[in-house]
């Protein structure tokens, strides 16, 4: 399971911001890897599946969205895994700047 906590922030080289941009920063990395998996998802939806998986969004239905990924994409926790570990390098590259402009 993805922790989105001040572990991940150390391994990805921003333990030194301050709180409050550790708290913002933690937020950040979840929406960027949300939307990342939706996008990744999305392209290899059909019409109807995607409609299908609106409605669990548009209804907050969390759980029931995370259920019909299960059915209908059982592979959607590689896809989580791939992105996330994508995601990370990415910061790890441009952690001196963000800290940097933190200061």
């Amino acid at each position: 399971m993805i922790k989105f906590n001040d572990e991940l922030l150390l391994e990805i080289g921003l333990s030194d911001l301050p709180e409050a941009e550790k708290t913002k920063m933690k937020a950040h990395i979840y929406e960027t890897l949300e939307t990342r998996v939706g996008f990744r998802l999305a392209g290899n939806m059909t019409d109807q599946q995607l409609n299908e998986f609106e409605s669990f969004i548009n209804q907050k239905d969390e759980q029931g969205a995370f259920k019909w990924l299960e059915q209908n994409f059982p592979n959607y926790k590689d896809v989580v895994s791939e992105e996330f570990e994508k995601l990370k390098q990415e910061i790890k590259q441009i952690a001196p700047q963000i800290l940097e402009s933190s200061k």
